[in-house]
């Protein structure tokens, strides 16, 4: 045997164990609406609104009736699908901020487990300019195809850094990408994580269903919200769309696919419970939420509540992903959950109204962006590359001011803080019972009130901590 040939046989026993492991690990793909109600899905009840392919994906899934997103509005939810953590912790407190570069995201361990990854669709969490750490490049994935915000028509996109605008619908093409990024890298010896933040619901619903006669009237005779749920129709036509392509590359079998919201919905009688999006009350925070794994778990409906924190960690691990000096997680591992294992889930923290949001409009910044760019200009907004991700001021740990909640199943105690210095209000509610929190029960349940403030505002102490950069210091 020549030394070449021993050379190259050698090599290929060495590979040989990482190449099963890749394949043996699932295809990632995670998507995620903006605005979707958890109440605003057939499968979930809704009268007239058109889910078929959710509806479909629930028949054959694991469907979480309490999915709780991490904060009533997106930003801060993002922050907690790619960090494992509640949103301030990595300086998230509102939509608008950007996620620290410091944070360990999913991108980045799943890309140190070998998987290649890729982000499509809305980011809201950094920017999208090149070579920025707080791009989608900066945190991890491998390719992009992203707006800074919610997009609507013919938006204007960065890919990897390069400004463009598309003919075409939104979230259309958010698809597009993904799916042009599975069938890329199908194939080619690495386990593929896509995430596709699909830009609809949100206003200003300019985006209609396809193939649909009399599709951008549809629903017009319910008044205001027509369009909202014209765009939960089309969202639906996009994940039906995902998975015939997941069918068609012959991997559906072994891709963990999750669809869920950033947030509560528009529509407080469809909400799932009281007020809706930007609310701590649960209409704010429960969101329609989907998994699909064929080759791991059998259909079914889990009543265990859990949160979008909880994707990190448990992706963490399905993954084998091995995280050097991990910060510390709010979310835990769904799969004790998932496999039956466990019926319970340590208490959860919210916590919104600390700090505004900013405003972030995509298609008007990224088309200033192109445009200096192709006339040979100097970048005309230095300032949106990092804002103040460097920046760690002490946050004094007893102004614990906005509207907060302890959710310990399945007790939920609120509170409320309009201001600094303010007085504090209490409300407690028994969810299982009162899953619309009209029945207030503080003032009969003084013990459990006091147990569980201890707990809430020692966690909202830990929420400051991290956010002064506590958690770096070891890394």
């Amino acid at each position: 045997m020549n030394s070449f040939r021993f050379n190259l046989l050698t090599t290929l026993w060495l590979l040989l164990p990482a190449l099963l492991v890749a394949e043996e690990r699932p295809h990632i793909v995670l998507i995620m609406a903006d605005d979707h109600g958890f109440g605003d899905t057939g499968y979930n009840g809704h009268p007239f609104v058109r889910t078929p392919h959710l509806d479909a994906m629930a028949k054959v899934g694991v469907v979480f009736d309490r999915f709780y997103a991490a904060a009533p509005v997106c930003s801060p939810t993002r922050a907690s699908v790619m960090t494992g953590r509640h949103p301030f912790r990595g300086n998230v407190p509102n939509h608008g901020h950007y996620l620290r570069p410091h944070e360990v995201t999913i991108a980045e361990a799943l890309k140190g487990a070998g998987y290649v990854t890729g982000h499509f669709g809305k980011w809201h969490i950094g920017s999208v300019q090149e070579n920025s750490p707080t791009s989608p490049g900066g945190q991890g994935f491998d390719q992009w195809l992203s707006g800074l915000n919610f997009f609507d028509k013919d938006p204007f996109l960065s890919r990897n850094g390069t400004y463009q605008q598309i003919t075409g619908s939104g979230s259309v093409l958010s698809m597009d990408a993904t799916i042009s990024f599975l069938e890329a890298h199908k194939g080619r010896g690495k386990s593929m994580f896509a995430v596709c933040w699909l830009p609809a619901p949100h206003d200003p619903f300019g985006e209609a269903p396809r193939g649909i006669s009399g599709a951008e009237t549809l629903y017009q005779e319910h008044g205001e919200y027509a369009g909202y749920f014209r765009e939960i129709t089309l969202l639906d036509q996009e994940v039906g769309r995902l998975r015939k392509a997941l069918r068609e590359l012959g991997i559906a079998e072994n891709t963990l696919l999750i669809y869920h919201s950033d947030n509560g919905g528009l529509v407080g009688a469809s909400s799932g419970g009281r007020m809706r999006k930007g609310s701590i009350y649960e209409g704010g925070l429960r969101v329609p939420a989907i998994l699909e794994w064929p080759a791991r778990y059998p259909p079914g409906r889990i009543a265990v509540p859990v949160n979008s924190s909880d994707l990190y960690p448990t992706l963490v691990q399905v993954a084998g992903a091995d995280i050097k000096k991990q910060p510390q997680l709010d979310g835990v591992s769904l799969l004790p959950i998932l496999e039956g294992r466990s019926s319970t889930r340590p208490p959860m923290g919210f916590w919104h109204g600390y700090m505004a949001g900013q405003s972030t409009w995509s298609d008007r910044i990224i088309k200033e962006l192109l445009e200096a760019r192709e006339a040979g200009e100097i970048n005309p907004l230095p300032q949106r590359i990092l804002k103040n991700v460097n920046q760690f001021p002490p946050r004094d740990r007893t102004d614990l001011r906005g509207h907060a909640a302890w959710t310990d199943w399945p007790w939920k105690l609120h509170r409320i803080q309009k201001k600094t210095g303010a007085a504090v209000g209490w409300e407690l509610y028994h969810l299982e019972n009162d899953p619309m929190e009209a029945r207030d029960l503080s003032a009969e349940e003084k013990r459990r009130v006091v147990r569980m403030r201890s707990q809430l505002e020692d966690w909202q102490r830990s929420v400051l901590k991290s956010w002064a950069g506590a958690d770096y210091r070891s890394r």
